[in-house]
């Protein structure tokens, strides 16, 4: 019998840039219908439609973040969980989307959500972006990780399933290496 447990060992946390991944994506997206755990994406040809309208209503170009603004929101993101005294398992933040595998007692909403108010607020006050611009989606992907194994994998494809050249701390360190 495995025993019940009320809280995550982490989330799984994951928001993309402005108008990097809209509905209707060829890529997959979800919307009320079709954001259960483990089932299928939306896609394929009753979508395009969807994307094509997503992409008109912009009401300015999709942000993807140079090299220095993600050096800002990954120092962000390990400041806020350093201040929180949340546990920052890892992060990797790339030109079109932020992941982070956090453990708080928090919600997973609040916690995203502050990471991404700080990273705004410190884009702007470095001159990176103006105020008032949105640089993040509404909101993102929150999943609970309730066993190790899944911690692992989660940090693993933080760190490990990215690719080179990205911008990446496990453990509250820099650099290159394994998961967890």
């Amino acid at each position: 019998m495995v025993p019940q447990v009320d809280t995550p060992l982490a989330y799984f946390i994951t928001f993309h840039t402005y108008g990097t991944w809209l509905p209707g994506d060829p890529r997959g997206s979800v919307d009320a219908y079709h954001r259960t755990y483990r089932t299928p994406y939306v896609g394929g040809r009753m979508m395009e439609g969807r994307y094509a309208s997503s992409a008109q209503r912009l009401a300015h170009p999709p942000i993807h973040l140079i090299p220095q603004e993600r050096t800002v929101v990954l120092g962000t993101v390990q400041q806020v969980c350093q201040h929180r005294g949340w546990k920052l398992y890892a992060t990797n933040v790339q030109s079109n989307h932020v992941h982070a595998v956090i453990y708080a007692e928090h919600t997973a909403e609040r916690v995203m959500n502050e990471i991404k108010v700080w990273a705004t607020r410190r884009l702007v006050k470095a001159g990176l972006r103006e105020r008032g611009t949105p640089i993040w989606v509404r909101h993102g992907s929150t999943r609970k990780l309730w066993r190790s194994e899944a911690l692992m994998a989660a940090c693993a494809y933080v760190v490990d399933g990215q690719g080179g050249g990205r911008q990446w701390v496990i453990g509250g360190q820099g650099g290159e290496g394994s998961a967890c």
